[in-house]
């Protein structure tokens, strides 16, 4: 049989939405005559995301609970309760084989409800401090795939399985060669290339520490690619010359990291997943502003295996010159960076969770 039934559900950002997508098709891969549906949150980025991918989706009327008191908060029992409401007709209406959450708020009731009918579920929990959605269904899932050690701490032991995120199929085996990545972004040969990553929206505070840089950048014969993000553009744009390349938004991921001799980046799960893979010395500076600062956490798991630096914002002022010159005058400290990083590469994450999966459908 393999014309199985799945729902999948996760979202609010892609962390979650793109694992959630990259499940979807390596199950598809292995059962062609499969039935998908995604449940999202309605009028999050899943909404448009999940489509563009090709597959069904659809949202729940569900919002996280705001830090401080808000109407939002006020409405949060009424969503809760529609969102149980709609995510049992969904599960009463599909049917599915199995149930996968890759963490967000959505994944919430839809899991619930699932899990109250008996149905195998799979939880897939990209950071190294689980969200608060998945913790709440740790006790009603079969297994929970996680991308760090030490989980145990938020999951039954028994029910773990490091897997690792899944990442983009190109990033993988990255057969670009260096020199058309360089020649790809117009950068010269001759000098060292400095990426600078602050995810598709872009990041401020990073981008104000590369406009506050390029001086120094430009004394130590660096060059910049600069992925600053389309709401920056129009801000940053100006800046751009001979070895300062300025882009929104990096489609072609692979060619960056290989045109790329050291990268600084903020430390989403995604991310740090793609950049174990990747392998070069690595910066994080991790958004403050996430639930439970998870950033921070993924950025410091790394630098205690001695595999990344981690610099936070509130230090980047005192520690970014100091720290970026001993990488980069060091090519023993680089060689320690990268090999570090690729030692925590799991590059089969969606393969291995897939065959959880699949092991639930036999039982």
């Amino acid at each position: 049989m393999d014309n199985y039934r799945f729902i999948i559900s996760g979202g609010g950002t892609g962390g979650h939405i793109y694992p959630a997508i990259a499940i979807a098709n390596e199950l598809k891969r292995r059962f062609p005559k499969a039935e998908f549906l995604f449940v999202g949150a309605k009028d999050r980025m899943e909404m448009e995301k999940v489509p563009q991918a090709g597959y069904r989706i659809e949202g729940l009327w569900i919002t996280g609970v705001q830090r401080k008191l808000s109407f939002k908060n006020l409405m949060f029992p009424f969503k809760l309760i529609s969102s149980l409401i709609k995510a049992g007709n969904i599960v009463k209406r599909v049917k599915p084989h199995a149930v996968i959450g890759t963490g967000g708020f959505a994944s919430g009731p839809l899991l619930r409800m699932a899990s109250g009918k008996g149905i195998p579920c799979v939880l897939q929990e990209q950071n190294s401090y689980a969200g608060i959605t998945n913790k709440l269904l740790k006790d009603r899932v079969q297994k929970i795939c996680v991308a760090y050690d030490g989980m145990e701490h938020f999951f039954p032991a028994d029910k773990i399985v490091k897997t690792g995120n899944p990442v983009r199929a190109d990033l993988v085996l990255l057969t670009v060669n260096k020199k058309d990545a360089l020649d790809f972004f117009e950068l010269n040969p001759t000098k060292k290339t400095v990426l600078f990553l602050g995810g598709s929206l872009g990041a401020r505070r990073i981008n104000s520490l590369v406009s506050e840089k390029l001086a120094f950048f430009q004394d130590l014969g660096v060059q910049v690619l600069w992925q600053c993000g389309k709401g920056y553009i129009e801000e940053y744009k100006g800046h751009a010359n001979e070895t300062v390349k300025v882009h929104s938004y990096l489609n072609d991921m692979d060619k960056a990291y290989v045109a790329a001799d050291i990268i600084i980046s903020r430390a989403g799960a995604g991310s740090v997943s793609e950049l174990c893979i990747v392998g070069k010395p690595t910066f994080f500076i991790p958004s403050p502003n996430v639930a439970e600062d998870h950033q921070t956490k993924n950025a410091q798991s790394l630098e205690n295996q001695s595999a990344a630096i981690l610099i936070r914002e509130s230090d980047l002022n005192v520690d970014f010159e100091a720290s970026f010159i001993a990488v980069f005058n060091s090519e023993e400290k680089q060689e320690e960076l990268s090999s570090n990083m690729k030692a925590l590469a799991l590059p089969n994450a969606t393969k291995d969770i897939c065959d959880q999966v699949e092991k639930l459908l036999k039982i």
